[in-house]
């Protein structure tokens, strides 16, 4: 058989796209000079990675080949079909790559005398401890369903690793069972240490231990268990009764997809074949759903978190997060921003300094309003908890919470709820438009007048990942971009009136036309003979209209240099289409979240931060923000920042047609970005 083409000749596949930047997050686990523990961690991300991809992307295109359509023009020239298969093979390989490196991580884990033992590998002293813990702490939490063929097997839960028993009964007859592994139990147990040598086990071999004892009522010969995992669909579904709000909606939305039809089903490759096929012949499993045979071992997405073990040898050194040159959180942030702009980088500068905007502004006689967007909050929020002082103080809040916020929908629906009952004014979005704008205003009474203050943001108020993701959060008094904030809050109001902004570049309705526009610039400005650049960095590009505009800058003689952390469908260094675009990955210990745009403008370089890669959904169907940079030094900030990452050469894969994920390597000194633009927030703060 012939190797399927994985793109056409313009564009990579969108999913096959996806499916290489999962490949760079296990390439962090293989990579010797990453912390043991931490590669560790990158094998439990690629596989929560993978989990998220069949539910969204690859159950997208089960859609496809369920309505009997194609999807040639969607997918990039590929069949809908054809693509499930390739898929299929894909993860089949990156599966069993990440069972080898998993091998070595275990090897050498126990140079560092550290053992991950199995239920074979228990000694006396060990049983002793096990047997106690699963009494207390497991017993009690376990599910376990009888299989026979007169019972309906029940749904199965989304991403749940299940355990599947055999037993043989005294007549050589089946008894078939399933287990599910508690997820109420952290899956990793710390057995007592023995000299220096420390020992975990998995509840997984746990359970297979203590079978005898889950099944003591069985007159078996003998047992077997092997695990199996099944994902299911994770597209909302709306129904359409008008007597339910939209909380009620999204809710009942949310319980759907634990039952939504399955798309991909993982086994331990060592089951045995007659419980296998009693098993799929139970749950449905049909030839287009991805069928993956795997190791002994699911739900690896676990293992991001591993325990430390008190081993801070074995993880990267935890950075201090740095103040930001003319910023006290002693002091009042109103004052500090109403003389001039400020830019925090997170994790590399500390994002305390929004929480305390936000609580200056609940306790401050003189703030009248507060508008927030919020997308994604941290499980105990700061921010939530400043939003509900405000009010509780006789403020205005208004917050634009996205309930649709994929996978945090029922944290938002409680959050949503708790702001409710403490009088905070709730917008749910727009109809048929997800919110993933990143802004704030603040209206404050000073003197005779209002004045406005805010922020705007490249990635989530959200204190937990701002310690893993690297995002631009702008700190502003400017009243002309904060005139076009407030805009777009009486959009959300009245939807049905479209406004007009005069700085800040916004989808659904003007984003394609304003990076036309200053793409073609560009273009012109190469034209007539002077230089014309464009820089981005972003998560993703998938909007074919964006890689043709990109496309055609290239053949102007536009020069092109691009960061994408994640899909990237269009095809660098391609002569006569792109020879001018380079473009880079890089995947690394913090994620990279922020997306910057610059553009060359003659030499007086126009700079935006915004919310929006360059997909579709972002310029087409959501609400998204891209800001205007125009205090110079924070212009300078942001150039001097996406120079170092540019100029990585130790994390940095080369993207290109290939797809191969090479690093960049070249003889220039070493440069590993995220540790050298830590570097120069130090040197910063001397300066």
């Amino acid at each position: 058989m012939t190797k399927p083409e994985v793109h056409t000749n313009s564009y990579i596949n969108r999913e096959i796209s996806w499916l290489q930047f999962n490949a760079r997050v296990l390439q962090e686990a293989e990579d010797e000079t990453v912390p043991l523990i931490d590669r560790l961690r990158f094998l439990g991300i690629f596989s929560n990675n993978l989990d998220e991809f069949f539910k969204v992307r690859y159950a997208t295109v089960k859609r496809i080949v369920d309505a009997g359509k194609t999807g040639k023009s969607e997918l990039g020239g590929i069949k809908a079909e054809e693509l499930l298969e390739i898929i299929t093979q894909i993860v089949i390989k990156q599966q069993t790559e990440s069972l080898e490196i998993l091998a070595v991580i275990q090897e050498r884990l126990e140079a560092e005398n550290i053992h991950i033992i199995n239920e074979t590998q228990i000694d006396d002293s060990q049983s002793e401890f096990i047997r106690r813990y699963f009494l207390r702490k497991i017993s009690p939490a376990l599910v376990t369903i009888i299989l026979n063929d007169a019972v309906v097997l029940p749904n199965l839960k989304d991403s749940a690793a299940y355990l599947a028993v055999k037993m043989i009964m005294a007549k050589d007859e089946k008894q078939f069972a399933l287990i599910e592994i508690p997820k109420s139990v952290n899956r990793f147990v710390e057995l007592p240490k023995q000299g220096d040598k420390s020992y975990i086990i998995m509840i997984d071999d746990m359970l297979r231990y203590c079978l005898k004892d889950i099944f003591n009522i069985f007159d078996y010969k003998d047992i077997s268990a092997h695990m199996i995992k099944i994902t299911r669909d994770g597209e909302l579904d709306f129904d359409s009764d008008l007597s339910k709000s939209f909380i009620e909606k999204v809710s009942d939305s949310v319980k759907h997809r634990k039952i939504g039809d399955p798309v991909r089903f993982v086994y331990d490759k060592t089951i045995h074949q007659d419980t296998l096929d009693y098993l799929m012949s139970k749950m449905g499993i049909d030839n287009t759903d991805s069928i993956i045979p795997g190791g002994r071992y699911h739900n690896r997405r676990d293992y991001m978190s591993f325990p430390s073990l008190g081993r801070a040898d074995l993880m990267y050194d935890k950075i201090e997060a740095l103040p930001v040159k003319g910023l006290n959180l002693e002091e009042s942030i109103f004052k500090a921003i109403k003389k001039k702009d400020y830019l925090i980088y997170a994790p590399y500068q500390t994002f305390s300094y929004v929480v305390k905007l936000l609580r200056e502004a609940a306790l401050d006689p003189s703030v009248k309003t507060i508008r927030i967007t919020i997308y994604r909050l941290a499980e105990i929020s700061h921010i939530a908890s400043s939003l509900i002082n405000a009010a509780i103080n006789g403020k205005s809040v208004t917050v634009a919470i996205e309930l649709r916020a994929r996978f945090d929908e029922q944290a938002n629906i409680a959050y949503a709820q708790q702001m409710k009952e403490e009088g905070v004014n709730l917008i749910f979005g727009v109809q048929g438009l997800k919110v993933h704008s990143k802004m704030c205003v603040i209206e404050r009474e000073e003197g005779k007048k209002i004045r406005r203050y805010g922020f705007i943001s490249t990635g989530n108020f959200n204190e937990s990942t701002a310690k893993i993701y690297t995002d631009y959060t702008l700190l502003t008094s400017d009243q002309r971009i904060l005139k076009d904030v407030n805009k777009i809050f009486s959009f959300f109001e009245t939807n049905y009136k479209i406004f007009r902004y005069k700085h800040l570049i916004t989808s659904p309705h003007y984003t394609k036309k304003a990076l036309f526009k200053l793409i073609d610039k560009e273009i012109e400005n190469v034209k007539q003979g002077k230089p014309g650049y464009i820089r981005l960095k972003m998560n993703s590009i998938s909007s074919y209209t964006m890689v043709d505009k990109l496309y055609e800058a290239s053949n102007a003689g536009v020069k092109i240099q691009m960061i994408v952390r994640g899909i990237c469908c269009l095809i660098p260094g391609i002569e006569g289409m792109s020879e001018n675009i380079e473009a880079i990955s890089i995947v690394d210990k913090f994620l990279e979240h922020p997306r910057v745009y610059i553009f060359g403008n003659d030499g007086d370089p126009k700079v935006y931060i915004s919310s929006a890669d360059w997909m579709t959904r972002n310029i087409d169907n959501r609400v998204e923000v891209s800001c205007p940079i125009y205090d110079e030094d924070i212009k300078r900030e942001i150039i001097d920042t996406f120079n170092i990452s540019w100029s990585d050469n130790v994390k940095a894969r080369i993207i290109c047609d290939s797809q191969e994920n090479k690093y960049r390597v070249n003889d220039k000194e070493k440069v590993r970005s995220q540790f050298a633009t830590y570097q120069y927030y130090v040197d910063k703060m001397k300066n």
